[in-house]
């Protein structure tokens, strides 16, 4: 290995019980680059940086690590770590109720005879934040500071254990883009001091922008590498790499099936936060949603998006709710989710691993765990029925998995979200509210989940589309409600829509 490749894998080989995560996966790193890792959903990304890591142990798998020039044979993530190469999840392991110092320094303590020594631990805290730029109290509780913040936490907490190669999964994909901006800034700032980073993102634009190599992944599989730095590779063709064929529109076609009838109407909607309930979240909302339409709301964080969708939802968020609900005309009340699932409202929320799955569980019974009426016989649930419904789903909306009995942790973001919309495609609802339903999903998948969207549309079902990506809300809605402050600023229609006049009504509150 040539002494510049801080990093070369070799070979790399991983399966799982029915399936072939990894086959024959190579990838050489520079010294103090940062190398993009990309490829959708399930192309292997995640798993060949556990490999790497120690996560996936040696023997577990087939192939070589080399680093720094010397063959590695990592047992656990301890082995890794106390050789520089640090792993940032796209899941934060933080612990909320502990505060920032006790959270950088969890199992690597400053200590002395086992006591720890408080003062070296807050004197080090505020080192390594400076140096990722957050000025904050080192005894501040995680649960108090943004997700942004958090994201830098977690970074200095790679620093404190001497990094010399960075891995960051997803880094971005939780925050704004402000937040964003300054992450990608800290990764150029620690370039230039030497350090390594591995990056792992769906955002194209934003590894196209930082890194200096690429390597694409599909199918468990290397597909091409690219010195980025020097051949300025486009993003049609990481695309194409990415998923084998020419997306020639990000969107896809659809048949418009609009009705005149208004099938579900918010009026003067207004609500409280939840715990200081003296803080209004929305004002006096208005908006309405015709059969077969797909209706967007664009808002920066903050501007009461989510908290929409669960306060209308059953009341699932905020105190002091007033307005009224219409549902084809008639006034309807959700006390709870279940008076909203069952008068045909259904919710896909922005967190799919929270709010939208049961994790541990299957596919099977995660898809059939909305509508589990339909497959009761006197009360029981007939197992036959619900065999039969969950396979129709997996094939209508392509769910990649050997078996419907395959639990839904080990399946890719995009496939995730397709048992998500699979589970609320089987409740029927006549009214769907997705939020961010593409959050953390590469092209591929998003294209494929934008097809069930325009499918369900044109059986006559009205969406409501909530997402922080401009171009998707354009590229894929009806009409577009712009909400600034908890108010509606605007009310666009397709041809009115572009990104700079939703973003100049997304950050004018007209009303104030």
């Amino acid at each position: 290995m040539l002494d510049n490749y801080i990093l070369e894998m070799r070979g790399i080989e991983k399966t799982f019980p029915g399936v072939k995560a990894l086959n024959n996966v190579n990838l050489k790193v520079e010294s103090g680059e940062i190398h993009a890792l990309i490829g959708e959903n399930g192309a292997g990304k995640s798993t060949l940086m556990k490999v790497l890591s120690g996560v996936h142990p040696y023997g577990s798998y087939g192939g070589d690590i080399v680093f720094q020039n010397t063959k590695c044979e990592f047992k656990n993530i301890n082995q890794s770590e106390a050789l520089g190469i640090v792993i940032i999840h796209q899941e934060l392991a933080l612990i909320p109720e502990l505060s920032i110092a006790e959270n950088i320094f969890l199992g690597n303590e400053r200590s002395n005879k086992g006591i720890i020594n408080w003062n070296e631990t807050i004197l080090k805290t505020r080192k390594l934040l400076s140096k990722v730029g957050l000025r904050i109290n080192p005894e501040e509780k995680i649960k108090n500071i943004g997700v942004g913040q958090q994201q830098l936490v977690e970074i200095a907490k790679a620093l404190s254990k001497e990094v010399k190669l960075l891995i960051l999964d997803e880094p971005t994909a939780a925050l704004n883009e402000e937040d964003s901006e300054n992450l990608l800034n800290l990764l150029l700032d620690f370039k230039r001091q030497g350090m390594t980073s591995i990056m792992i993102s769906h955002k194209l634009k934003e590894l196209l922008k930082i890194s200096d190599s690429i390597t694409v992944l599909r199918d468990g599989e290397t597909i091409q590498s690219y010195k980025h730095k020097e051949q300025k590779v486009s993003q049609t063709q990481i695309i194409k790499d990415m998923v084998g064929r020419n997306l020639e529109n990000l969107f896809p076609d659809r048949t418009y099936n609009i009705k005149d009838d208004v099938v579900f109407e918010i009026k003067n909607w207004s609500i409280n936060h939840p715990i200081d309930v003296d803080k209004q979240i929305l004002n006096n909302v208005n908006l309405y949603v015709k059969r077969g339409e797909i209706v967007g709301i664009a808002g920066l964080m903050g501007a009461g998006r989510t908290e929409l969708a669960m306060s209308v939802f059953g009341k699932s968020y905020g105190r002091n709710i007033t307005g009224q609900l219409f549902k084809d005309g008639k006034e309807v009340v959700f006390n709870n989710v279940t008076e909203a699932v069952k008068s045909g409202v259904a919710y896909v929320s922005e967190d799919r691993k929270e709010y939208g799955l049961i994790l541990i569980d299957n596919v099977k019974n995660n898809v059939t765990l909305a509508n589990l009426q339909e497959l009761a016989n006197y009360s029981v649930i007939d197992n036959q029925k619900e065999i039969i419904e969950a396979e129709k789903l997996k094939l209508q909306i392509n769910i990649k998995t050997p078996t419907i009995e395959q639990k839904v942790f080990n399946l890719s973001g995009g496939n995730q979200q397709k048992v998500v919309l699979g589970k609320w495609m089987f409740a029927q609802p006549d009214i769907l509210i997705l939020d961010e339903p593409t959050r953390g999903i590469d092209v591929g998948a998003k294209f494929e989940i934008y097809k069930l969207i325009n499918a369900l549309a044109e059986q006559g079902k009205s969406i409501i589309m909530i997402s922080s990506e401009l171009p998707e809300l354009i590229g894929m809605c009806d009409r577009i409600y712009t909400l600034c402050e908890g108010e509606i600023t605007g009310n666009l229609s397709r041809q009115e829509a572009d990104q700079e006049t939703l973003m100049t009504y997304m950050t004018q509150n007209w009303g104030s």
